[in-house]
């Protein structure tokens, strides 16, 4: 070999290991968050990572379906869009209507809660009236379906009353 191919053969091994030497900046870890950047690191207070290599690859983000695009174009607009009165009252009169058919059903489940229960006291059916414990373990049930009923109805009518002129059309509870 010549002279000339023995030093760029040395250069090219010194350039190599340079560039070797960049490629292994330290990396500092912020949390989730990575940076090789000493000043940002120190600014946020980040830690050095040593030994190991990091390998990092952006996510992707799920294109929009047909269902999500308004629901996203919705969250991705500014503060100041407003939606039309008129659609909106007829949201308001859609979500009424809607609560006002499921509190008619939650006071017939109540009311037909109530009557099962009879106060305490429903008559026994079939075993309960030689197994008291099975006869008292249905009223413990039939009070607990009443309960249940009467928080169903008393949410729907808190829904109700946070709608827009809910003061005059609030249902009642059955009794």
């Amino acid at each position: 070999m010549s002279f000339l191919t023995i030093r760029s053969l040395a250069v090219a091994a010194v350039a190599m290991c340079v560039l070797h030497a960049y490629a292994q900046a330290r990396i500092y870890r912020c949390g989730n968050e990575y940076t090789n950047d000493p000043v940002v690191a120190k600014t946020k207070g980040c830690n050095v990572m040593e030994g190991g290599n990091i390998t990092i690859v952006e996510g992707t983000k799920p294109a929009p379906t047909a269902r999500s695009a308004p629901v996203a174009a919705a969250r991705s607009g500014s503060g100041n869009d407003r939606v039309d009165p008129a659609a909106q009252r007829a949201r308001d009169s859609d979500a009424r209507a809607i609560l006002e058919a499921e509190m008619r059903k939650a006071e017939e489940r109540l009311a037909q809660a109530r009557k099962e229960y009879a106060n305490g006291e429903p008559e026994k059916q079939g075993i309960e009236s030689r197994n008291y414990q099975r006869y008292l373990d249905r009223v413990a049930e039939l009070k607990a379906a009443v309960a249940r009923a009467e928080s169903d109805v008393a949410g729907l009518q808190r829904e109700l009353g946070r709608l827009p002129g809910a003061a005059n059309t609030v249902g009642s509870a059955a009794k």
